[in-house]
């Protein structure tokens, strides 16, 4: 188990991004299409070895971004997705019981056998299953991380006080080992939908940055990077329509996860452009509530496809 201090694991992150430009335009050699402020605040997290708490609404491209920074920095991606009830045993570690047991009754068939010596030997890395917390940091580690914590408003309030000791000094103490620390800290990115608060201990510890629904423009240079084969046009019809939908009073709002899905079944029906029947047959790649499609359907989907058009034809 290692001791040292932990040092930065992308000390040569000079030459992964001179600047925030230069990483806006590596982010975007990996098909994402970061504005400015995240790009600054992935800068600073990589610069500074901190963690990085990226919030916002479903679909706006929060656990995208970590999967872009893994290859952009050609890091492994351990990523552990937040739920109620989600407990150390597996996000962190547990241990191989059924292994011990095994190994124990070996011991025993021996001999004699000493307990402290058998305690260090069923105790040991050889018996330690690793979770994505433990894995992200472990010192054995020959290759950088970046760690995802995906939706921790998912997990409950007491998971998130045992991030803390992670968060602040990279270490995560097991009883029967003692204090690991990593050797090469990991870039880690946490998500939030913001279904609940997160407490403030946790996000001191962090880079904070918002990421809202993209405007026109930059959600629609998102799809043409997803959706290359698509025609301009259709490109430009779907994504202003998505953002009409998100002026309306829905139970949820599309994403831009939604919008390139959209543009995706669009193409595969070889579609071109927009209409009126098209739009209304799909609705369900987009919304995800029968109550929002049945609203659309019965009164408000022509003015909205109209409006798109209108946006879509001035871009």
């Amino acid at each position: 188990m290692s001791t040292s201090t932990p040092q930065s694991q992308f000390p040569s992150s000079a030459t992964v991004a001179a600047s925030v430009p230069d990483l806006q335009e590596r982010l975007l050699a990996q098909d994402y299409v970061a504005d400015h402020g995240v790009a600054v605040s992935l800068f600073l997290a990589l610069r500074l070895g901190r963690p990085l708490f990226l919030e916002g609404e479903a679909g706006v491209g929060k656990t995208s971004l970590a999967t872009a920074a893994s290859r952009m920095l050609d890091a492994d991606l351990i990523r552990l997705q937040c739920y109620e009830g989600l407990d150390i045993t597996h996000a962190v570690y547990e241990w191989d019981y059924a292994r011990q047991l095994l190994e124990l009754r070996i011991l025993e068939a021996g001999g004699a056998v000493d307990k402290a010596e058998a305690r260090r030997a069923l105790y040991s890395d050889a018996f330690l299953i690793k979770r994505p917390l433990l894995q992200a940091i472990d010192p054995a580690r020959t290759r950088p991380a970046v760690l995802l914590i995906d939706e921790i408003d998912r997990a409950d309030e007491e998971f998130e006080g045992y991030l803390l000791e992670l968060l602040a000094e990279f270490q995560i103490t097991i009883p029967e080992l003692g204090t690991i620390r990593a050797k090469q800290p990991p870039l880690v990115v946490l998500t939030s939908n913001r279904t609940r608060e997160i407490h403030d201990a946790l996000k001191r510890r962090c880079l904070y940055q918002w990421i809202a629904y993209p405007d026109f423009q930059k959600e629609l240079a998102i799809v043409r990077r997803k959706v290359p084969s698509a025609s301009g046009r259709l490109s430009a019809q779907v994504t202003a329509l998505v953002q009409e939908l998100r002026t309306m009073e829905l139970y949820k709002a599309p994403g831009v996860s939604e919008t390139i899905d959209w543009v995706a079944a669009l193409l595969t029906l070889d579609r071109e452009s927009l209409d009126a029947d098209i739009v209304a047959s799909t609705l369900g790649v987009v919304l995800k509530s029968n109550d929002d499609i049945e609203s659309l359907r019965s009164s408000q989907l022509g003015s909205l496809i109209e409006r798109a058009a209108v946006r879509a034809a001035t871009s």
